[in-house]
């Protein structure tokens, strides 16, 4: 027996399948209950699962692709099955999986599939699609040169590119506490930037902290940070954070619940490409993976890939 989209390659982070609490082997176990044909493709460095989503659908003809991981593992796949350049999946009815698992997923609780993995096996049976929006990234990469990347759920200039900077360079083990320290660290570093930020129908020329480009709900560990996404709109949630660093982390726990807009220090938009350019150059992280710096112009790609759920 198999799934209306065919056999499922599962491209695993492998800190999916260690550990007393496991999502991998639990996940199998409850795939092979309900009879479904699967196979597994581990990761073993950084941006090998683009190479092994696109191995999937290129090489062995392929439909239905699973990231078993956190957002940066399901942030490779997408932008194997989409090409970047293009825009346009690298073949035709592809279907994307997701399921939580190693250090945080955020993408997956807009559509509330943060749960168990036996209860994502349902969730990855039967026929029921969601068309998705992905972002595209035009930016200058670490190495100087135009860069082009996909993000699922949320990009950042600025501030939060710094603190996932500094979170993803602590380790792993110390999970979420690595993301405060990373705070802390960002609060005494981070200096404000005269940025020049354009979306549809507006543009403003101010001293920010942060911009947020939004296609999902959730951030840094289950934070409520763009209420308004939807994530098939064929829009970004855009918010441009005028406030001092520290005035975003006095409204932490407003972020979380999503009860920080309207705030003064905050304008937000709904729009479908943005771009901008810091007087100095921005880090920009996406899916929780910095990718380099500003000049940057994001654009929607409206229902480009279809997510199982």
């Amino acid at each position: 027996m198999t799934s209306p989209f065919g056999p499922m390659r599962l491209i695993a982070n492998p800190t999916a399948g260690r550990g007393r609490e496991a999502v991998l082997p639990r996940l199998r176990s409850a795939l092979d209950a309900r009879g479904l044909e699967h196979d597994v493709a581990w990761t073993r460095r950084a941006g090998e699962a683009t190479e092994l989503a696109r191995i999937a659908v290129s090489d062995d003809q392929l439909r239905y692709v699973v990231a078993v991981g956190g957002d940066g593992t399901i942030h490779e796949v997408v932008n194997g099955l989409v090409d970047p350049g293009s825009g346009q999946p690298v073949a035709q009815g592809l279907v994307l999986g997701a399921v939580p698992a190693g250090t945080g997923c955020d993408f997956v609780r807009t559509f509330g599939m943060d749960r168990r993995p036996e209860q994502l096996a349902r969730h990855l049976d039967g026929d029921t699609l969601f068309p998705i929006d992905l972002g595209r990234i035009r930016l200058v990469g670490a190495d100087g040169q135009p860069l082009t990347r996909l993000f699922a759920n949320i990009a950042e200039c600025g501030y939060g590119g710094v603190v996932t900077a500094r979170a993803n360079a602590m380790p792993k083990q110390l999970g979420k506490v690595r993301y405060l320290l990373a705070i802390f660290r960002a609060l005494r570093e981070f200096t404000r930037v005269q940025t020049e930020v354009v979306v549809d129908h507006a543009r403003l020329d101010e001293i920010i902290t942060n911009v947020v480009i939004a296609n999902g709900q959730f951030f840094g560990g289950n934070m409520k940070v763009a209420p308004r996404a939807i994530p098939d709109d064929g829009r970004f949630n855009v918010q441009v954070w005028r406030g001092k660093p520290s005035d975003v982390f006095l409204k932490t726990n407003k972020i979380r619940l999503g009860e920080h807009l309207p705030d003064p220090d905050i304008r937000e938009y709904q729009s479908a490409s943005v771009y901008v350019e810091g007087r100095e150059p921005l880090l920009i992280e996406a899916d929780g993976e910095v990718l380099g710096v500003t000049p940057a112009t994001f654009d929607v790609l409206p229902k480009v890939l279809s997510l199982k759920v």
